[in-house]
C-alpha cells in the first residue's frame, strides 16, 4: 500500500475517534442530574429502579434516589439538599408545603398497608377490623408478656400511619411504645422491621409491596391478615422542592420528573409493576382516577385521606408556569 494512502486512512481513523470521542464527551457533560429523596417502601420493591431506567431512556437527565424514611426525606428537602420528594405521608406533606419548602404536589399512586403476623395468629386477629385487631394484639401482648408488635419508630410514612391507627384504636402511642414487655421498636426501614417481626413471632404494619417481596423471597413467613380497607389506604405523592426558597435546586428537572410520573407511560408502568412476579400489581395508578373526578369508592377514600383543603395541591403551592399539571 502506498504511503500516502496509509496516511489518509490513519487521518480518517483519527478523525472518527476525535469526532466520536467529542460526541461522547458532549453527551456525558451535557446531561444534568436530578436527586429525589424517597421512602424505603418504594425503593425496596424495585419500582423506582424500573422508573429510573425508563426516565433516563427518555430524557437527558441522570436520576438519583435517596431512600430513607419520609421524615428524613422531608428534612433533606427542607435543607435544599434534594430536588424533589416522593413520599407517602399526607400529614407531613401538608406541613412541608405550608412551611414554604415544596411546590407542585401531585398524587401519583396508591396501594394499601397491611397488618401481618405469625401463621399461628396468637392474638386471633384474622377477620377483625383494624381497630379490633390492634386491641387484640395489645391485649395478647400484655396478658402473655411476650413480643406482640414491632413498630418502625423511625418517623417514616409507615410509622406516621401506624401512630394514627393506634390513636383511632384509643391507644396512646407514646405510652404503649414504653411497654417493653410486648412492644418493640426497630428504628429501621420496612425490610428490617419485617425481619424483626418474623424473628420475634410478632405482628407489624407494612406496605404491601415490601411484604410481598420478602414473602416471595422466603425471607419471612409472616401472614397477611388485614388489607384493602379505608383505614389502611396508602397514597404516594411527588413534590418539587421550592426554587424560591432553595435557589440551588434543579426545579426544571423536578418538573420534568413530575410530568413523567403522571404521564400515561409511567402510570401504566406503575399499574403493571409486580404482576408477572407476584401475580398482582404492587401499586395502582391514581392520576386518571383523580383527573376524571370519578365517584368510585377508592377515589373518595383518596380524597378523604390525601387531599389538602379539598385538592391534591392548593393553588398557593402550585407554580403558575405549569398549569398543565392540574388540567
Amino acid at each position: 500500500m502506498k504511503t500516502w494512502i496509509k496516511v489518509l486512512i490513519i487521518a480518517a481513523a483519527a478523525t472518527v475517534l476525535i469526532v466520536g470521542g467529542s460526541y461522547a464527551y458532549f453527551q456525558y457533560f451535557t446531561r444534568t442530574r436530578l436527586l429525589v429523596s424517597t421512602t424505603t417502601s418504594l425503593w425496596e420493591t424495585g419500582l423506582l429502579n424500573a422508573t429510573k431506567q425508563a426516565f433516563e431512556a427518555k430524557y437527558r437527565i441522570d436520576l438519583g434516589f435517596l431512600p430513607v424514611g419520609t421524615g428524613q426525606a422531608i428534612q433533606q428537602a427542607q435543607g435544599g439538599n434534594v430536588d424533589a420528594l416522593l413520599v407517602h405521608s399526607p400529614s407531613n406533606e401538608t406541613q412541608f408545603l405550608q412551611g414554604g419548602d415544596g411546590s407542585c404536589r401531585k398524587i401519583i399512586a396508591y396501594n394499601f398497608f397491611t397488618i401481618v403476623g405469625p401463621q399461628s395468629d396468637p392474638a386471633g386477629i384474622n377477620g377483625s377490623s383494624v381497630m379490633d385487631a390492634l386491641k387484640k394484639i395489645a391485649s395478647y401482648g400484655r396478658s402473655n408478656s411476650t413480643w406482640a408488635w414491632v413498630s418502625r419508630g423511625d418517623g417514616s410514612g409507615t410509622h406516621t400511619k401506624e401512630k394514627s391507627l393506634w390513636a383511632k384504636a384509643n391507644f396512646s402511642y407514646a405510652q404503649i411504645s414504653m411497654e417493653s414487655s410486648w412492644f418493640e421498636t426497630s428504628g429501621q426501614g420496612m425490610s428490617l422491621t419485617l425481619r424483626m417481626a418474623n424473628e420475634k413471632g410478632a405482628y407489624t404494619l407494612s406496605d404491601i409491596g415490601t411484604y410481598l417481596k420478602l414473602s416471595k423471597d422466603h425471607t419471612i413467613s409472616l401472614v397477611q391478615y388485614l388489607s384493602e380497607t379505608k383505614d389502611l389506604l396508602n397514597v404516594y405523592s411527588v413534590i418539587a422542592v421550592n426554587q424560591t426558597r432553595h435557589p440551588t435546586v434543579n426545579f426544571s428537572n423536578a418538573i420534568t420528573f413530575i410530568k413523567y410520573l403522571i404521564s400515561d407511560d409511567c402510570q401504566q408502568l406503575i399499574d403493571n409493576y409486580g404482576k408477572d412476579e407476584y401475580g398482582q400489581s404492587l401499586f395502582h395508578s391514581a392520576v386518571q382516577l383523580l383527573r376524571q373526578n370519578s365517584t368510585t369508592e377508592i377515589v373518595q377514600w383518596i380524597k378523604d385521606y390525601a387531599f389538602i383543603n379539598g385538592t391534591e395541591c392548593p393553588p398557593e403551592y402550585r407554580d403558575p408556569r405549569y398549569p398543565e399539571l392540574y388540567s
